[in-house]
């Protein structure tokens, strides 16, 4: 054992300063427009007027332009996009790509950066689990009860902490409506895919008047094996030996919530409980299925008691997850993470042109695996954190600027269960993470806006990072932590260009952000046995060995979309009564290196671009348009695979109609159009059971939406 690791490192609190607000993506004409808190979203025509949506994420205040890039997905945009996963629902928006772990297992990768440096919330607080231990684990959240997906890009998501130094995904579901809901409404789904035989669907029911709001949500999915468009071997037992299938890719899911809250004169309380429920096979083992359950109980309030505070947030759960991996009809290992989240924010008055909140922030973690394959021991993360965050408006834009220091307390308790298992250190670390940012937006011109952000980012070194020594599946590889890891650092810089006139937007953001001590995995060269001895040379049954370290490290990139009016309505040419023709284009490059090595970081996305032709008349809307992902050369020579270019081609047609109250949606949404082979260059499983897990293969996905 190290002895260091048995010392508590002592740091000295310093302020920083974290921006905390991001730059609201215009919304596309399909989207539904809808306050955070209003009843599930309904189907707006391409040119209905509607009310701005605020975004939330990273936006304390509650500004209508914003700082930092910021990309919203809600209505018939996430309804035309959704799929199991949340890493491939937001798949292919300019700067966000997935870890793709096959069809249900995979969280957002941004900027070229994933795992612990991307933070994902649900309704702005802590969605504790185990997807960001291991590439195999899945997110516990469904878009089919999803009312909105906000993602925050780059260094303002420093609000939530050093773990969102490549930014934030908020899944916001109005579990706990924040706003008065007069009468009743809500939404149901339901949808069928070729590609996987999927059947799903999903319902939200919310109700009230100006004193109490009521939400009820219920959502299931069951999918088969997944068509592909080669044909893959299977030991799967009652699976065919050779099938055009991705083998063991059969996913079940369900789950639910009940919300309600109380308003009164000078705010509001309210509670929810939610469960999610999967049953899915992991993709990197034929015969390995995961069961998962993750229990949720919020309680979220605030309070306007007028004078200097004018308001005080505060949002408080609990996460029960756990996991339990099946090899055959055995249980194997069981992973679990039992957490607290508890987050307090007062907003002040003006004071001249600033204004701005305090906060403070606590998250407690219990995590444990048992079993074959654990590769980390039992532990106990704490961390608590005080942040503030002020603005100051000018008559040419606005500054922003923040702060925020953490203390994590991390306490290994090795393997309790068996005492003969040695190999994991046991004592406690303690890290003082301090981060900060400032940001700027100039209004150059009515239709221009100009943007920036600097960030100084601390990240301590998660339990695994410290702890790891054993046989990781999903990552191949004997995973082995170093207990003297330091803080990892880094500095960002962004930069973006916005231009607005009528239905016609672009934006441009250009970042770069460098570590001096970036933590990843590092091959050593060794194999090591079922016991984690060095393996003599040419020994069967060995896993390779890699060790968590710092290194330095650099991430650049160009992101960029916007939209196009071809014909219609300020469009470049008139079109009667026929409608809108709209293009939608997006690209984005990211190139992320080890300065140690100069090697490229493994697992980067190449040069994306894409475009849609959108058009809308009426009840009618249809897409075609395609996504380009360019050949990844840019690999590690060792641990890594080059990917080929490709091109998948999509469409969808929807139909809109209304029954007495109810506004119907009827679509229909074809993928990957020409069945193309693809590999993904950000899925480790490209690298490790090549050829065994490529995209999935053209389908067919029919839905209907009701919303009243």
């Amino acid at each position: 054992m190290t002895p260091n690791f048995r010392r508590n490192a002592i740091g000295v609190a310093v302020l920083s300063l974290a921006s905390f607000a991001s730059m609201a993506q215009t919304q596309a004409p399909d989207t539904a427009q809808a306050a955070p808190a209003a009843p599930a979203a309904q189907p707006q025509p391409a040119d209905a007027a509607s009310l701005r949506e605020i975004t939330v994420t990273g936006n304390p205040l509650g500004a209508s332009d914003l700082i930092a890039p910021t990309t919203t997905l809600s209505g018939d945009k996430l309804l035309l996009r959704s799929e199991s996963t949340l890493g491939q629902t937001l798949d292919n928006v300019p700067g966000v790509s997935s870890s793709y772990f096959g069809p249900n297992a995979s969280r957002p990768i941004i900027r070229g950066q994933d795992g612990d440096r991307i933070r994902i919330l649900q309704n702005g607080g802590a969605a504790p689990d185990a997807s960001s231990l291991s590439y195999d684990h899945a997110v516990p959240v469904d878009a089919l009860v999803t009312e909105r997906i906000e993602v925050l890009r780059g260094p303002s998501a420093l609000q939530y902490g050093g773990s969102a130094v490549g930014g934030v995904v908020n899944v916001i579901d109005n579990r706990i409506p924040t706003e008065p809901i007069n009468g009743f409404g809500g939404r149901a789904d339901l949808g069928y895919a070729t590609g996987n035989k999927e059947k799903n669907g999903g319902v939200v029911l919310e109700g009230g008047n100006d004193r109490v709001a009521v939400h009820v949500d219920a959502f299931n999915r069951d999918s088969k094996d997944v068509s592909v468009p080669i044909t893959l071997e299977c030991s799967k037992p009652g699976s065919p030996w050779t099938a055009r299938k991705i083998c063991n890719s059969a996913n079940e899911a369900n789950g639910g919530a009940f919300g309600g809250t109380v308003f009164f004169d000078q705010g509001y309380i309210g509670a929810s409980v939610s469960s999610y429920r999967s049953n899915y096979g992991t993709v990197a083992e034929d015969d390995v299925t995961i069961r998962m359950k993750s229990d949720r109980y919020a309680l979220e309030g605030e309070w306007r008691p007028g004078g200097f505070i004018s308001s005080i947030h505060a949002k408080l759960s609990h996460t029960d997850y756990r996991h339990t991996e099946f090899e055959g009809g055995a249980p194997g290992t069981t992973f679990s993470n039992m957490s607290n989240d508890l987050r307090i924010e007062a907003r002040h008055q003006k004071i001249g042109n600033f204004e701005g909140l305090v906060g403070f922030s606590s998250e407690t973690n219990r995590f444990a695996a048992d079993g074959e394959e654990a590769f980390a021991p039992h532990s106990r993360t704490r961390t608590n954190a005080l942040f503030l965050f002020e603005e100051y408006g000018t008559s040419w834009g606005r500054l922003s600027f923040g702060a925020r220091t953490e203390q994590v307390r991390i306490r290994s308790l090795g393997y309790p269960d068996d005492p003969t298992v040695t190999r994991f250190a046991i004592g406690e670390r303690t890290f003082n993470p301090h981060s900060a940012a400032f940001g700027a937006l100039v209004n150059l011109a009515p239709q221009w806006q100009l943007t920036s952000n600097l960030a100084y980012t601390e990240r301590a070194p998660k339990d695994y990072e410290l702890l790891a020594n054993g046989p990781h599946v999903a990552t191949g590889a004997w995973e082995v932590g170093d207990p003297n890891l330091k803080k990892e650092k880094s500095t960002g810089f962004d930069l973006g260009a916005q231009w607005k006139s009528g239905p016609n937007t672009a934006r441009v953001n250009a970042y770069v952000t460098r570590f001096s001590n970036y933590i990843g995995l590092t091959a050593t060269g060794r194999n090591l046995d079922e016991e984690g001895n060095v393996a003599e040379a040419g020994a069967t049954d060995t896993l390779a060995e890699y060790v968590y370290g710092g290194v330095r490290a650099r991430f650049t990139g160009i992101e960029a979309n916007g939209n196009l009016r071809l014909l219609g309505s300020d469009g470049f040419a008139r079109m009667g009564d026929a409608g809108t023709l709209d293009l939608e284009w997006r690209g984005d490059i990211v190139r992320a290196k080890n300065l140690d090595t100069g090697e490229p970081l493994p697992r980067i996305a190449p040069l994306r671009l894409g475009a849609t032709l959108a058009y809308n008349n009426g009840p009618w809307g249809a897409r075609f348009g395609f996504d380009y992902n360019a050949a990844q050369r840019r690999v590690p020579s060792v641990g890594a695979r080059e990917t080929d270019a490709y091109t998948l081609w999509n469409a969808a047609i929807t139909y809109r109609m209304k029954v007495q109250r109810a506004n119907l949606t009827w679509y229909a949404r074809m993928d990957n159009i020409t069945n193309k082979l693809a590999y993904s260059a950000t899925s480790i499983l490209t690298t490790t059971v090549y050829p065994n897990a490529p995209l999935p293969g053209r389908s067919l996905k029919v839905g209907l939406r009701v919303t009243f």
